[in-house]
């Protein structure tokens, strides 16, 4: 199958003003095919959003190549979905929607049809000239997604998109998210995660990441069929018991050694994180 987006030896070091190399990615080689929902999961630090960043152009390798093959190039190559609900305060629902459609100098009839078609499809077409100040937090992200369908991406990047919400929200986004992604015949998705049980609930492949300097440590096919409409059913199978814990029995020795990478930095020791305005990408 041919990849969507390919991932090839891609290393990343970030350097401090007084000369200090730290490596936050090393070695990266991933593969996603056309159509594929990819999670990745990993302790804190160690690049997932780094990697992610890359991706969308935001940053540069140190080394190695990230390619995206662009099919339409008169649409976006990616949108990208953050964790901080990214709403203008200044602007409606459908404004906050349409942007990127905007921007790009899409015309009116097409950009209203197209922003009427995706705020239905995440259940806010009722709150189209709402402000998102007026909206709840799951519902501010839905403009997010929103946002990002619209534009119509090659590929869709989320970082953590749905961490700050509560539980509830969470499964209910989560659902929202694959109902729409599924309705699309699905375009290519890569989404950073700390959650395990979320990437097999959303995943086609979970990418497992080591401790910094990231590495791929292991790969997991996610065997449930399409579509997935009741994760709380998924998730009561055996099997998603199964798969969860063989991810966690990898993650855990990863998770011990950020926390100790992190203790080491505390207490003035080497290898520490890239914080800040102090610390600039190599060029």
């Amino acid at each position: 199958m041919t990849a969507k987006i390919a991932v090839h030896d891609l290393h990343k070091v970030f350097e401090s003003g007084t000369g200090q190399v730290v490596a936050a990615l090393e070695a990266i080689d991933l593969s996603v095919p056309a159509g594929q929902f990819m999670c990745i999961v990993g302790p804190s630090g160690c690049g997932k959003s780094t990697l992610l960043r890359i991706l969308a152009g935001l940053e540069h390798p140190s080394s190695g190549q990230a390619r995206i093959e662009v099919t339409r190039p008169d649409r976006p190559v990616n949108a990208m979905v953050f964790q901080e609900q990214s709403t203008f305060p200044w602007m409606t629902v459908r404004q906050n929607t349409a942007f990127g459609l905007e921007m790009r100098g899409v015309d009116r009839r097409t950009r209203d049809e197209r922003v009427a078609y995706y705020l239905e499809k995440v259940g806010l077409a009722d709150f189209a000239n709402a402000y998102p100040y007026q909206l709840s937090g799951g519902m501010r992200q839905r403009v997010c997604l929103a946002r990002a369908f619209a534009s119509e991406p090659e590929v869709l990047l989320m970082d953590e998109p749905f961490a700050s919400l509560d539980e509830q929200t969470r499964i209910l986004m989560q659902e929202e998210l694959l109902r729409v992604w599924e309705g699309e015949h699905g375009r290519s998705v890569v989404f950073i995660t700390h959650s395990i049980d979320e990437a097999v609930l959303l995943a086609d492949v979970v990418v497992l990441m080591t401790a910094r300097p990231g590495r791929v440590k292991a790969t997991f096919a996610v065997p449930f069929p399409r579509p997935r409409g009741n994760l709380a059913e998924l998730k009561a199978q055996p099997e998603f018991g199964r798969l969860t814990y063989r991810v966690w029995e990898l993650l855990r020795d990863e998770v011990l050694s950020a926390q100790a990478q992190d203790m080491a930095r505390r207490a003035g020791g080497a290898g520490g994180e890239p914080e800040g305005p102090r610390w600039a990408p190599t060029p």
